[in-house]
C-alpha cells in the first residue's frame, strides 16, 4: 500500500472537459461553484496519479474525523503569473481529533467524488485530542497546491 502525491491524470483530462468549476461562479457565471472536499488516509491507502474517484478504503476512522471528510474553501480562484495558472484553498482543520494520516485526497463532490489530487504527508502524522490541521502552501506559482505550469 502507498500513498504517492500527485495531480489524477483523470483530473487534467477532466479540466479539459471543462467539468470542474473553480470559480466560485465566475467561470460560468449560470452555475454555482462546485464544492470540494479534503479526506484523510491511513498508510493502509493506495492512492495515487491512476486514483479517479474518492475512496473509504484506507480512510482514517477516529475520534473527530467524519468519513468523507471536510469541505474545503477556495481561497484563491483560478490565476495566472507567467506561464502558469493556480488556485489554492483555506487551510482544513478537524478540532478534538484523535487520529493518524498518512496522506489526503482532494476531490470534487459536486461531480461524482471525482478525485482532484493526492497529498503524500511523507510520514504518520498524527493528533491525539487535538487539532489537525492541513496547511496549504503559499498561493503562488511555483508553489500553489494546485497549478497547471
Amino acid at each position: 500500500m502507498a500513498i504517492t502525491q500527485s495531480m489524477a491524470t483523470s483530473f487534467k483530462v477532466e479540466i479539459l472537459d471543462g467539468i470542474h468549476n473553480f470559480g466560485v461562479g465566475v467561470v460560468r457565471a449560470s452555475t454555482a461553484a462546485d464544492t470540494f472536499k479534503i479526506a484523510l488516509y491511513t498508510s493502509a491507502a493506495t492512492l495515487d496519479a491512476t486514483t479517479t474517484v474518492y475512496t473509504t478504503s484506507g480512510e482514517v476512522v477516529g475520534t473527530g474525523y467524519t468519513a468523507g471528510g471536510n469541505t474545503l474553501a477556495v481561497s484563491v480562484v483560478p490565476v495566472s503569473s507567467g506561464t502558469t495558472a493556480y488556485l489554492s484553498f483555506t487551510n482544513s482543520s478537524w478540532s478534538t481529533a484523535t487520529i493518524t494520516a498518512r496522506g489526503a485526497m482532494i476531490y470534487n463532490s459536486t461531480q461524482g467524488n471525482k478525485c482532484v489530487a493526492v497529498l503524500d504527508f511523507g510520514a504518520d502524522k498524527v493528533s491525539t485530542a487535538g487539532t489537525f490541521t492541513i496547511v496549504f502552501p503559499t498561493a503562488a506559482a511555483g508553489t500553489a497546491i494546485i497549478q497547471i505550469a
